[in-house]
């Protein structure tokens, strides 16, 4: 089959452009945090905005958001769940596309959520004059009236990637990316509790978490960094799907 190009007038057709943002979540201090970063260039100069950046025109979208991740974060992305301080789990999360939503030019965002351990103080790369972690309930429930809203239609996307990884942790090991490669139950239950925004019984939870096949696999060791008696430490096991799977609370 040969195909022809003759008739294709690529004048017909406006030029666009595509960038990833990227929802970074990791827990400090037993609360969930999203990482944003200060836009030191217009348009929206001086406002909050999600981490991301324009697709070169010689990689690919997974590529892109693995390297905008690693210029924020440092760190290397993987896409299986239960990977640990490995680096950190990313995934496509949706694409938005509104005629305005950027002022420059029609721009199509293909947003990915990253998650990974209590991370340090980040670094402004790019365009953004700082950077800093913001608690998402705090976010989550700013309005204009309550201050400056964040840059383009970055709250709709982050809104979107906190309940994507609030309902992911239901049905899928992925609560364990927030955490070290070896980790107590209680720090396991501290994920939930940041992430779902809820206080669960320390018994039931450990009863559920150690009695889901292939959820947790002991690693042999224990811990007082929580203080008190030694905690036995735990690894993420080889489940992706949890059966049961752990059911949110009503918040």
């Amino acid at each position: 089959m040969i195909v022809t190009m003759s008739r294709y007038d690529p004048s017909a057709f406006p030029p666009f452009a595509v960038t990833v943002d990227l929802v970074v979540l990791t827990v400090r201090e037993h609360a969930l945090c999203a990482l944003l970063v200060r836009r030191g260039e217009p348009p929206f100069q001086g406002y909050w905005a999600l981490p991301g950046g324009f697709v070169r025109p010689d990689e690919g979208l997974a590529e892109a958001a693995s390297r905008e991740l690693a210029e924020e974060t440092g760190l290397r992305a993987h896409s299986t769940p239960g990977q640990g301080a490995a680096g950190a789990h990313l995934e496509q999360l949706a694409t938005y596309g509104h005629p305005q939503r950027d002022p420059r030019m029609r721009v199509v965002s293909v947003a990915h959520l990253a998650l990974a351990p209590d991370l340090p103080t980040p670094r402004p790369g790019g365009d953004a004059s700082s950077a800093r972690w913001a608690p998402v309930g705090e976010l989550l429930g700013q309005t204009p009236a309550d201050g400056v809203p964040l840059a383009f239609d970055h709250g709709k996307i982050l809104a979107d990637g906190v309940e994507r990884a609030r309902s992911k942790i239901e049905y899928s090991s992925l609560a364990t990316a927030f955490c070290p490669p070896e980790f107590t139950v209680g720090e396991l239950r501290q994920v939930y509790e940041a992430v779902w925004g809820v206080a669960l019984d320390p018994r039931n939870f450990h009863r559920k978490v150690t009695g889901t096949p292939g959820f947790l696999v002991p690693s042999g060791g224990t811990t007082t960094r929580q203080g008190g008696r030694p905690a036995q430490l735990f690894k993420a096991g080889g489940a992706t799907v949890l059966n049961p799977p752990m059911l949110r609370p009503d918040s």
